[in-house]
């Protein structure tokens, strides 16, 4: 009797139960684990004159541009050099003692910027009409300007440089929270204003009361247009001037507006001056405006102290929630 198949059989059994247990000797795979999404090496974005690539990191950042600062200051972005001499004391910039300062723009210290080696200068507003100075002087830097234009809407303006600056430094959600915020004060105030009353918008400076044009004027003017504010006096050939138009204390009484916004100019910048007066004492101790209906309901607001100096984002969404606090507590 041939054994020849019985031990082939059981060779066979042999061979696949010494595969089994291989097989169960040996370790899963590990899943790989997932890759990490690479940093961007450029971004591109644009501004008020063309289109940029930038690219990342950054090593120097510059920033004359008013409306930037506090925005670059709260999310830690760090400068080089700035226009130091024109932030309001509550931007943190103001305490470091690294950053270069290039002045007012009165007085600019244009080449401290040679020093730095700017990858990008964020200027504009006041530094505006230095803008090819910092060509020349910085030549392989993108001189970034995102002023708002003419013509175009303002509060779309504030949020257009709010996403470019987000895009550059990585703050997206960020810059979405702040556009976010001013499209719901916003929406507050038209939700509680009633286009029945009127509205005059001034400015104060040297215990001196000036016009603010609606739509034209500084800072206030472009709140007229974006929250359809009805005027409760329009004057010709008003212009935009800092210092706003000259009127008559007697030209606000006899218009009677029902709500009074306010910019008070030395507040942002000679606060400490022992001749400062405050634009609540100059408004409210008047005795022309005493029976003027802003006047007796309290109906006044006044811009955040610092907004001369600080007229970002930021300083519009307190301000409109400061008066949309007020329009809501007379509803």
């Amino acid at each position: 009797m041939s054994l020849r198949r019985p031990l082939a059989a059981a060779s066979a059994i042999l061979v696949s139960a010494l595969a089994l247990a291989a097989c169960a000797a040996t370790p899963a795979a590990e899943p790989e684990a997932p890759t990490s999404k690479a940093e961007p090496t450029t971004v591109t974005v644009e501004d008020n004159n063309g289109s940029y690539t930038l690219d990342l990191p950054l090593a120097s950042v510059v920033a004359t541009d008013n409306r930037t600062f506090e925005t670059l200051d709260s999310w830690g972005i760090e400068l080089k050099a700035a226009a130091v001499s024109l932030m309001p004391s509550t931007i943190s910039y103001t305490k470091d003692a690294s950053i270069i300062d290039l002045g007012s723009h009165r007085e600019p210290n244009l080449e401290a910027i040679v020093a730095v080696a700017p990858d990008l200068i964020i200027n504009g507003q006041r530094f505006a009409q230095f803008h090819d100075d910092f060509v020349a002087y910085a030549p392989d830097a993108v001189v970034l300007e995102l002023d708002p234009r003419e013509g175009e809407p303002f509060e779309e303006e504030l949020k257009r440089q709010t996403s470019v600056l987000g895009e550059i430094f990585g703050k997206q959600a960020e810059a979405k929270k702040l556009n976010d915020d001013l499209d719901a004060a916003i929406a507050r105030v038209k939700a509680a204003y009633d286009d029945d009353e009127t509205v005059m918008a001034v400015n104060t400076s040297g215990g001196a009361i000036g016009y603010i044009a609606p739509g034209l004027g500084r800072t206030l003017g472009p709140v007229f247009d974006f929250l359809k504010l009805t005027p409760a006096l329009e004057v010709d050939d008003a212009t935009d001037d800092h210092q706003g138009d000259d009127i008559a204390v007697e030209a606000i009484a006899d218009s009677n507006p029902d709500w009074i916004l306010v910019l008070d100019r030395d507040a942002a910048v000679s606060a400490d001056d022992p001749n400062y007066s405050p634009a609540a004492d100059v408004l409210e101790g008047s005795e022309a405006l005493a029976k003027v209906t802003a006047v007796t309901k309290g109906n006044i607001v006044y811009m955040p102290a610092d907004t001369y100096t600080n007229e970002g984002i930021q300083t519009y969404t307190e301000f409109l929630n400061d008066f949309a606090d007020a329009l809501e507590a007379r509803a």
